[in-house]
């Protein structure tokens, strides 16, 4: 019995401590967020139903490096189409999953992502990204 209980509490922390993406509650808090603390945004225009969505958050969202990545350098947003999540008209594209990177403030920095993309290339976009934002921080003092 000890060792089911053992085994049943070890369990549980480790469900309960997984490492998954903080994502902001809603767009407009995620902006205030990352206004607040200078960080870039990574903003998602995705569909619970859409087949490169689900690719996209089973694959890519659960590496842990990128789980890591995201956590501490970025402020990441999703927005489900299906469930009338806000998005502001300017991101909105037709097709999902898009994958933006924005200023703090909320503007495009670049061109969407359209697409699911793997876990190595969005790594090697999350660093890309972070260091442009660094260097027009320095850039800016």
């Amino acid at each position: 019995m000890f060792k089911f209980i053992s085994f049943y509490i070890l369990f549980t922390a480790s469900v309960i401590f997984a490492k998954e993406i903080q994502w902001q509650e809603d767009f407009n808090s995620g902006i205030k967020n990352a206004t607040a603390q200078n960080k870039p945004v990574l903003f998602v225009f995705s569909r619970h139903t859409c087949h490169y969505c689900q690719v996209l958050e089973e694959t890519t969202f659960e590496n842990e490096e990128v789980i890591e990545k995201l956590n501490a350098e970025f402020i990441s947003i999703v927005s489900y189409t299906d469930e009338n999540d806000y998005t502001p008209r300017e991101l909105w594209r037709p097709g999902t999953p898009t994958i933006w990177f924005l200023k703090p403030d909320g503007e495009p920095r670049y061109e969407p992502i359209m697409g699911a993309i793997d876990a190595k290339s969005f790594l090697k976009a999350l660093n890309l990204v972070k260091q442009d934002f660094d260097e027009n921080q320095r850039a800016a003092k």
